[in-house]
């Protein structure tokens, strides 16, 4: 993989000159609806780091129905979005994707549960009902009941997974004992309907050592043989990194070029600005580049799962740092 990447851009330098001076189209899909999860991307097109680098890019909307993995491998976009257990069961079963940049450094999932379900532990989830997501979502938490030795096929030993769907109704009208949150999402959203926070316990990922990563760029690996498509995601990288720095720094602004590009007009002015002061938690201290140290801690989890893992054996060609290091170097 290195090796074939490092002829890329030997390739892509040679005629770099000139590459950055043309417009270059990128298409990428995002994993879910615009929101402040992904105000890099659109802060770097709205501030034109992207024109800067000489790049058209489009950025597509996901929603419940959209599966990034199914996108690109329908050739609907150049680089996708999606969650690390996610990519590397898509690849296991043969979709040949690379993670190239990896801006979310930590995890923001979590199972948030209502205090008057009796649930006070991990230990307490035998005979509960759980709200998982699903589309490819459900895999960290499949690990996790796996590695805490709970069947999903429901009775007194196992739990009873309800396949939650992209809101928070199931623990308001008493349907599951704990649904499936993000730091920067959801768990807002259950507050904000009326519960508080002292009606709620919840168990980050993080905190339980099953956290996976989230919200990588991946692409698929044949591409990486194409001098001229390596360069474009150099430039990519670096202009959606610096759109990530940006952010960050200025997240009241950030959150409102995201309203400024939602053609929905679902989202609101205080939701994504909280969004946003969340997810600059998970994007702090990264620089784009793959921590290997966390990758590796992914694939454990993933690989953790009795008789019934969420990947069956050790991924080869599932990351690359070539393309970080030539942007960001």
């Amino acid at each position: 993989m290195n090796k074939i990447l490092t002829g890329a851009l030997t390739g892509a330098m040679m005629f770099g000159g000139f590459a950055a001076q043309a417009t270059d189209d990128v298409t990428l899909q995002l994993k879910w609806v615009t929101q402040a999860q992904f105000a890099g991307y659109y802060v770097a097109l709205d501030n034109g780091f992207y024109a800067d680098e000489g790049l058209n890019v489009e950025i597509k909307p996901g929603g419940p129905d959209i599966a990034p993995a199914q996108v690109i491998a329908g050739g609907g976009a150049d680089v996708v979005l999606d969650w690390m257990p996610s990519a590397l069961a898509s690849r296991e079963k043969g979709l040949n994707v690379v993670n190239i940049a990896q801006p979310f450094a930590s995890s923001g999932m979590m199972l948030t549960c209502r205090k008057d379900s009796g649930i006070a532990s991990p230990a307490d989830f035998a005979g509960k009902t759980l709200g998982v997501w699903f589309f490819g979502n459900e895999y960290p938490f499949l690990s996790w009941m796996s590695q805490l030795g709970l069947s999903v096929d429901g009775g007194a030993d196992g739990v009873t997974v309800l396949k939650q769907g992209f809101n928070v109704d199931p623990i308001l009208q008493g349907q599951a004992d704990c649904v499936s949150t993000m730091t920067y999402n959801e768990y807002w959203q259950i507050i904000d309907a009326g519960l508080t926070a002292d009606d709620l316990i919840v168990f980050k990922y993080e905190d339980q050592g099953v956290a996976t990563l989230e919200d990588g760029m991946y692409v698929l690996e044949e591409n990486l043989n194409d001098a001229a498509f390596v360069d474009k995601m150099v430039r990519f990288v670096r202009a959606s990194m610096a759109g990530w720095k940006w952010a960050e720094e200025n997240p009241d602004a950030a959150a409102m070029i995201v309203l400024e590009n939602d053609a929905s007009g679902a989202q609101t002015e205080e939701h994504q600005k909280r969004m946003m002061g969340e997810i600059a938690k998970l994007t702090a201290g990264s620089n784009g580049a793959l921590d290997i140290a966390a990758y590796e801690r992914t694939v454990s989890s993933l690989m953790s799962g009795g008789s019934d893992p969420v990947i069956t054996m050790e991924p080869t060609g599932a990351w690359t740092h070539a393309i970080t290091d030539a942007a960001l170097n």
